[in-house]
């Protein structure tokens, strides 16, 4: 008898606690709609957003996930991402609710003077990588779960939608959580059967999701996401059950708009009118009356006055963990929403400098040569004795350096994604999201420009709230992601026009915030790893050469970004050639050859554009030979500074790069590096004719 009572109070609580789960969702429903009803277009993604608010209300008010509120940096707690960025609303009203942020943010959404875009990112409270509809999302989820391998032990979360399941990176992604046996990493997939253009069946079909994952080392659940018990059973059993050393997917199934009533709901992105939205707010909130009267019948299936006050009780207690107020009056049970009052803190700053023992880091001699990943090698050995430093590399750690670096220290920072560059980087962000200095590494034109892009909005969302008077962030949560491009310019040689990085440069240039630096140095090269590592450089596109180079600074050389320096300025130079990477030697030996017949040129290292070096060389009168193995970053920039003056004289400026005879970009045929310098005019004997005026 005292076990059937046993069960039967336990199917009471069981009962109840998914009915309050049901209450929930109908306030995120209703706060989702006010969004579309207030947004500045009157617009929301409703269809994406409505099928989203079973996963997102069961793990945030379901007892799955451990959260803080107050600190949402604090280390050891669980992550989430919302991958199907679409989503947005939906996260937002939980968001709202829990006290990441206030309500009013719901209000006036999508405008300029609001912080809740069309799109998460870290501008809101609690949001740790800016996301939209193209897969990337899940990248980092998986990156912030090979992080928890490297400190205090947690367990990442991610909503996915089978939609956006048709982006490549994402297998990326999927493929390599399932090789490292990431099981503290759980997926959702949000299969509502449609996207943009149908949002009735997608375009591509996506009937076997489940063996797709399996196939890659997966533990595959799938469950009606119509209701509550199986999405939260299937929670429950990631979160509470054994590990298997398998990520976890959660497979939803659902339709675009699920939860709503009218049709209306189930378009991806709608217009909401006045008439439109309170017709669906009304009858969301006669759906939550209901659930209530249900509840409260709940209640009364408990016969014995202590079982009813024991399940009263336990209905209190779990309303008002889920942010509820539940009373039970004379009138019956009465469910009320909780206060939504902002709690995040702002986050403390964090101390993103690293340091190294000075008789650790690599010593160079003078009269020796280098190569470049046996510099970055060396001074990862000894930065890397910091936990957090961390390196990602794409089945080229042998021309990078850093995998032999790093992981000579903690192999658990090394990590080697294979050939997925796009998930490479999306790694490399989530560690530098959790306040490592990351660093990921491949050929020059192999990066993303579609993951850089957005990788820098996360960046400009985390400056404009840590400058925000009222922001959640504080100084040092910027990322600080190094981007180190291997084989650019003329490095690449005879591998083929596909490899070889002379355009890079120029394209990446139009990515906010990101600094380009081009390598000539192994001197110069150590000096800018030490920079990176003094923290807060954000994002750095690092080019470094591939074969060996003689040393041409000194060992207390500092480099300083938006710089370049003299490597040669001989008091009656006649000219100059700047010149960055590779081509800063073949300068050298090209002015050398003008000494020999009687005149003095000097020679400028400029590895990022320095707008007062570049105004000094123009007042000086002097010829000013602009020689680059790219198609022109450096001319780019003079072009830039000096067609600010009124009126520019051109005809001591000479620029020699590699856009093609009508001055169009243009790839390159494979050759010997002699071959490619003396079909493009970039040979010492050339340059140096050009300036004499022989050629």
């Amino acid at each position: 008898m005292l076990f059937h009572d046993t069960m039967k109070s336990n199917r009471l609580k069981e009962r109840a606690f998914l009915k309050l789960l049901e209450i929930k969702d109908s306030d995120m429903r209703l706060l989702t709609l006010f969004q579309g009803k207030t947004a500045i277009d009157r617009g929301i993604h409703i269809g994406g957003a409505f099928s989203a608010v079973v996963p997102l209300t069961a793990l945030y008010f379901g007892g799955i996930m451990n959260y803080d509120v107050e600190q949402p940096t604090r280390e050891g707690q669980d992550l989430f991402v919302l991958s199907k960025g679409h989503a947005v609303a939906a996260l937002a009203s939980v968001y709202a609710d829990l006290g990441f942020f206030p309500e009013s943010y719901l209000k006036n959404s999508r405008g300029h003077d609001s912080l809740l875009n069309g799109h998460p990112g870290p501008i809101l409270p609690g949001l740790h990588t800016a996301t939209g509809p193209l897969g990337q999302g899940i990248c980092v989820a998986q990156g912030f779960a090979l992080a928890a391998r490297c400190g205090r032990a947690f367990d990442v979360f991610a909503l996915t939608g089978d939609g956006e399941m048709q982006e490549g990176v994402l297998w990326e992604a999927v493929m390599h959580a399932g090789a490292k046996r990431l099981d503290n990493f759980c997926v959702l997939v949000d299969k509502n059967e449609g996207q943009l253009d149908n949002p009735r069946n997608l375009l591509y079909p996506m009937s076997r999701i489940d063996e797709a994952f399996e196939s890659f080392g997966w533990k595959v659940l799938s469950v009606d996401a119509g209701g509550y018990e199986p999405v939260l059973g299937a929670l429950r059993e990631f979160k509470f059950g054994p590990r298997c050393g398998r990520p976890t997917v959660i497979i939803c199934n659902s339709r675009k708009g699920s939860g709503g009533m009218s049709s209306f709901m189930g378009g991806h992105k709608v217009d909401f009118t006045d008439a439109i939205a309170d017709q669906e707010m009304l009858l969301q909130e006669r759906r939550r009356k209901a659930r209530v009267e249900d509840l409260g019948a709940i209640l009364a299936q408990a016969e014995e006055a202590a079982e009813r006050e024991e399940l009263r009780n336990f209905m209190t207690a779990e309303a008002r963990r889920m942010n509820l107020q539940l009373s039970v009056g004379p009138d019956g049970l009465t469910v009320a929403p909780g206060k939504r009052a902002a709690r995040a803190r702002r986050a403390p700053a964090r101390d993103k400098k690293i340091s190294a023992a000075r008789d650790k880091l690599p010593t160079l001699d003078p009269a020796k040569q280098y190569a470049a990943q046996d510099i970055v090698t060396g001074a990862m050995k000894a930065y890397a004795v910091d936990p957090r430093v961390m390196s990602v590399d794409s089945d080229l750690a042998s021309t990078s350096g850093l995998e032999q670096g790093v992981g000579y220290v903690d192999g658990r920072r090394a990590i080697n994604v294979g050939i997925a560059e796009a998930n490479m980087m999306c790694v490399g962000e989530a560690f530098a999201a959790l306040g490592y200095n990351a660093w990921v590494s491949t050929f020059s034109p192999f990066f993303d420009w579609k993951v850089l892009r957005r990788i820098a909005v996360s960046h400009q969302e985390r400056l404009e709230d840590m400058e925000s008077k009222g922001g959640w962030l504080s100084g040092g949560h910027g990322l600080d992601l190094t981007f180190l491009a291997t084989a650019p310019n003329l490095e690449t040689k005879t591998n083929g026009a596909t490899h070889m990085g002379n355009d890079d440069s120029i394209v990446y240039d139009g990515i906010a915030h990101l600094k380009i630096i081009d390598v000539s140095c192994p001197q110069l090269l150590l000096s800018i790893i030490n920079w990176i590592m003094e923290g807060n450089r954000g994002l750095v596109y690092l080019r470094i050469l591939r074969s060996g180079a003689p040393v041409l600074y000194a060992g207390d050389f500092r480099f300083e970004y938006g710089k370049g320096w003299h490597i040669s300025r001989p008091r009656n130079a006649a000219a100059f050639i700047v010149s960055s990477g590779r081509g800063v030697y073949e300068a050298l030996a090209a002015a050398k050859i003008l000494e020999g017949k009687g005149m003095a040129v000097g020679v400028v290292d400029m590895p990022s554009p320095d707008e007062a070096l570049i105004n000094e060389l123009y007042e000086s009168g002097k010829k000013v030979l602009v020689a680059e193995q790219n198609n022109g970053y450096l001319w780019t920039y003079f072009r830039k500074v000096l067609f600010r003056r009124p009126e520019v004289k051109t005809a001591n400026l000479i620029p020699v790069n590699l856009l093609g005879p009508d001055g169009r970009p243009r790839f390159l045929h494979s050759a010997t590096y002699d071959e490619l310098l003396e079909t493009n005019g970039l040979a010492p004997k050339q340059l140096a004719a050009r300036l004499a005026g022989e050629g």
